[in-house]
């Protein structure tokens, strides 16, 4: 049994979170004297700690892991918090141990256009790759609302959009806590030195390295990150056009939304696709073939601030459209500047993700569409 799955199961009275009745037999005599508000206090840093875990891992389920480890740690050992005021600081300290402990374990997280060429239509897809190779999209919801800082070098939406974390995984697990903390969350080189039990000197040092491997390898968006319920209306009928070519088996009206150069791609999958041609041929050869209709439901979300779309598929067994994965959605403005256009689609085939976006597991299929 893991580390992560013995604390769960000394956790049992309160799975879904830590607030335990003070009267648990559960809890040690220690722990059963504290304030039954140490949950509520834990609790409230839940969200920020599950983009911060999920910045440094890449990964949605991984941050979630480590996050009610951080938490079920710092709930045992709460009494040795002498200063209650500096409670950020120990959960952001017990977090990063646990996010580099667990790093030890895994390799960097990437996406199919960052690792591979692009394919050929004409081949065979082969077979996916290991879960643990990919990055996972984040809800951008999960953003804890909070205004921008002015001085950070990057905004917190932009620090979770995917192509900020592909070229943040190119760094050492322990330059992207250095790199996040200093250049997302604002914490000074003493702050960090104190957290990661090193010099400033050294952080100093460590910061300068990642920022130069980031400014090589990472390309600042053109554009505004999407927000939930912000999007102008050019943007909106775009992506309702997208949802009805995915939904009415419309190759062509996809292709037509997609800028010339635009690519798809599909993890697990390591093949990724450019350009009409390509598009056009894997989604006719696999998706959207001609003798499977109507297999297909979209529901619009927002994921790493940008447009997403929660997949749902047909099931005709189960009489539903079943969660299928996310489709993450990368837009830019045409050379009018009056149009946008799809250059990029990222379909995530992780059926559990669609959940974690608060989104239903099924769909029911439509009457008339039963048969």
């Amino acid at each position: 049994m893991t580390r992560y799955k013995q604390a769960r199961a000394q956790a049992q009275p309160f799975p879904s979170g830590l607030q335990p009745s003070p009267a648990s037999p559960m809890t040690g005599p220690a722990q059963a004297s504290q304030p039954p508000d140490i949950g509520f206090l834990l609790e409230a840093h839940r969200q920020e700690l599950l983009a911060y875990c999920y910045r440094l891992l890449g990964s949605l389920h991984d941050a979630e892991d480590q996050v009610q480890e951080t938490l079920l740690r710092a709930w045992r050992h709460f009494q040795s918090l002498k200063d209650t005021t500096s409670l950020r600081a120990w959960l952001y300290k017990i977090a990063t141990n646990a996010c580099l402990d667990a790093l030890k374990q895994r390799p960097a997280r990437t996406l199919p256009l960052a690792a591979f060429p692009a394919a050929d239509p004409a081949h065979p897809i082969a077979s996916p790759l290991a879960e643990a190779t990919w990055l996972e999209p984040f809800p951008t919801s999960w953003l804890t609302e909070a205004a921008e800082n002015p001085e950070t070098r990057y905004t917190r939406t932009e620090s979770i959009s995917l192509a900020f974390l592909t070229a943040l995984q190119l760094l050492s697990p322990r330059q992207r806590a250095i790199l996040i903390l200093a250049d997302v969350l604002d914490w000074r080189a003493s702050e960090i030195a104190q957290l990661l039990n090193s010099s400033t000197a050294a952080i100093n040092a460590a910061l300068h390295r990642a920022r130069a491997t980031l400014e090589k390898h990472y390309r600042p968006p053109a554009s505004e990150p999407a927000q939930p319920g912000a999007l102008d209306d050019t943007t909106r009928q775009l992506l309702t056009r997208y949802l009805q070519a995915w939904e009415s088996d419309d190759v062509e009206g996809l292709v037509a939304l997609l800028k010339e150069d635009a690519t798809l791609s599909m993890p697990p999958y390591a093949a990724w696709y450019q350009g009409h041609a390509a598009i056009r041929a894997i989604l006719t050869a696999c998706p959207l073939q001609p003798a499977k209709r109507r297999q297909w439901r979209l529901l619009p979300t927002v994921a790493n601030g940008q447009p997403a779309f929660a997949v749902y598929r047909a099931d005709a067994a189960q009489q539903a459209y079943r969660a299928y994965g996310i489709q993450v959605i990368s837009l830019q403005r045409d050379a009018t500047e009056r149009a946008r256009l799809v250059t990029s689609v990222i379909m995530f085939h992780t059926a559990s993700l669609v959940t974690r976006f608060g989104l239903p597991e099924q769909l029911p299929i439509p009457t008339s569409l039963g048969h």
